[in-house]
């Protein structure tokens, strides 16, 4: 909220808003999914753009947001889905592709890497876009991550269900992450920050794990 009001723009943040569907839409519970998607379209149709600080949510609209609302078989929800998911962005696709920016007056000194999460990378296509924001920074020390397009295996319940490959994925991963010798982790979903940040927190290493977003609301007044 801090970056888009830097750049002028009124956000509103509605308070009825909840989880898009996704975990409940891939783990097999499909009917509990729907009524998600109708309360997502109620909360936010009048909007005239909605920006999700997370790739798999959004990866979750696109691909499955139609689909669903032709089986639940109301003409005026598939027709609010059509006219609703063109205004919906990841929110450094939001910048970069809809606003047309990469500076957007950020400062953050310090030695960063970046993973591109598979959503925002396989998904929706975010290419080099957040990596372009991220060298627009001033003060940052932006660090090449090596396999950055590699998964880094959580990818929801499958952590859960196949442990021993997602770990495996997982400490490939935090490798190459230790490897840049970066005080911070950065990426645009907080699944994957989420799940890096659990293997270096259980290795007692001093790097940290921080959303695009956080490192572009930074300030250099703050630092």
């Amino acid at each position: 909220m801090r970056v888009l009001e830097r750049l002028g723009h009124t956000v509103e943040f509605p308070a009825g808003q909840t989880c898009c569907g996704q975990m409940h839409y891939n783990t097999g519970y499909q009917a509990e999914a729907m009524p998600l998607l109708e309360r997502f379209v109620a909360q936010f149709e009048g909007a005239e753009a909605v920006v999700v600080p997370s790739s798999s949510c959004v990866a979750m609209m696109r691909d499955h947001y139609p689909k669903m609302a032709l089986e639940i078989g109301k003409a005026e929800l598939i027709g609010a889905v059509d006219a609703l998911l063109p205004k919906v962005f990841e929110f450094s696709e939001f910048v970069t592709k809809r606003l047309g920016l990469e500076d957007v007056g950020a400062h953050y000194p310090h030695r960063v890497t970046y993973h591109a999460s598979c959503h925002g990378l396989r998904n929706l296509g975010l290419g080099d876009g957040p990596v372009r924001l991220l060298k627009a920074v001033r003060g940052i020390d932006l660090v090449e991550l090596k396999g950055v397009e590699q998964c880094c295996g959580f990818g929801g319940t499958f952590a859960v269900k196949n442990a021993d490959v997602s770990g495996a994925m997982l400490a490939d991963k935090v490798s190459a992450v230790l490897e840049t010798k970066a005080e911070a982790c950065t990426a645009c979903d907080n699944s994957c920050l989420m799940h890096i940040e659990g293997a270096l927190h259980r290795q007692k290493m001093d790097v940290k794990t921080v959303h695009l977003a956080e490192i572009l609301a930074g300030e250099e007044a703050a630092q």
